[in-house]
């Protein structure tokens, strides 16, 4: 046993050890991160103040407003849309269902790279490139990145709930959506947390789709301004440049701890109702 907890110990260690790194580097200066070591000599702290502001005209302040309110709408209508798809597969009783699952399942096997183009193309033509929608729209259908797999992890988790509810609820003059939102909807809370928690970080990390559809400064987001901070200094500060990187992970961070429990059982109980 102590064998097992001594390398387990170690294993722990080193796959801390690149954010130990990371966090320490935050803290030196261009010449100190040349040298060996962990932690600084001399702590920087300015390095958090400095790069906050090192973007001319903007601060972090409003890419983090930017990516919060993209976060926000993306968050809501995927909760909104995902489950009520899910809703439908599984108590509604409509022609081909069956075949609009299993076409809907297809999809998930369609890699990413292959819809860019055509993607690109239809939301030019509307108009929607250079605003938020092309990742808001998309979750209101169902759809967006992740959307497939979270209508298949909803679909699991309502077939584990009694029918009888729903029952029970005709027998009240309660309607299908009535149903839907008064009964299945906060019976699905654990798993809707599970949805909530894989949205929020995945649009979080979606780099490269804000970067194929934002262009203004004033509506970039936090991994966008990170490379413009990088590119907006001729004597790269890599001290600001890493403790900015490192405040831009602590939300994706408290949204899963704070969360955590919800999400183990989101999983375990979809999991087994499945």
């Amino acid at each position: 046993m102590i064998v097992r907890h001594l390398v387990l110990l170690v294993f722990s260690v080193i796959m801390i050890y690149p954010v130990l790194w990371w966090i320490g580097a935050s803290l030196k200066s261009n010449e100190e991160l040349a040298l060996p070591g962990l932690l600084p000599t001399h702590p920087v702290w300015s390095n958090f103040t400095k790069g906050w502001y090192a973007i001319p005209e903007h601060s972090f302040t409003d890419f983090y407003l930017n990516t919060f309110q993209l976060e926000i709408g993306v968050v809501i209508t995927t909760v909104l849309s995902c489950s009520l798809v899910a809703y439908g597969f599984v108590r509604l009783d409509f022609p081909l269902r069956n075949l609009w699952f299993s076409i809907l399942m297809l999809t998930l096997m369609l890699p990413y790279q292959v819809t860019i183009i055509p993607q690109y193309a239809l939301f030019h033509q509307f108009g929607w490139v250079n605003t938020y929608l092309p990742f808001i729209v998309p979750h209101a259908l169902a759809n967006g990145s992740g959307g497939t797999f979270f209508v298949f992890l909803l679909v699991q988790f309502i077939r584990g709930i009694p029918r009888e509810l729903d029952e029970s609820a005709k027998m009240d003059g309660c309607s299908w959506f009535g149903i839907y939102w008064r009964i299945v909807m906060p019976l699905m809370k654990p798993a809707l947390v599970t949805v909530i928690i894989y949205c929020f970080l995945w649009n979080w990390d979606d780099f490269f789709g804000h970067l194929l559809y934002i262009n203004s400064v004033d509506k970039y987001t936090v991994g966008l301004a990170l490379r413009m901070f990088n590119d907006s200094q001729s004597a790269q500060a890599w001290g600001q440049l890493l403790a900015m990187g490192f405040v831009s992970v602590i939300p994706s961070a408290l949204i899963f701890f704070l969360a955590q429990k919800h999400f183990v059982e989101g999983i375990a109980t979809t999991g087994i109702k499945g």
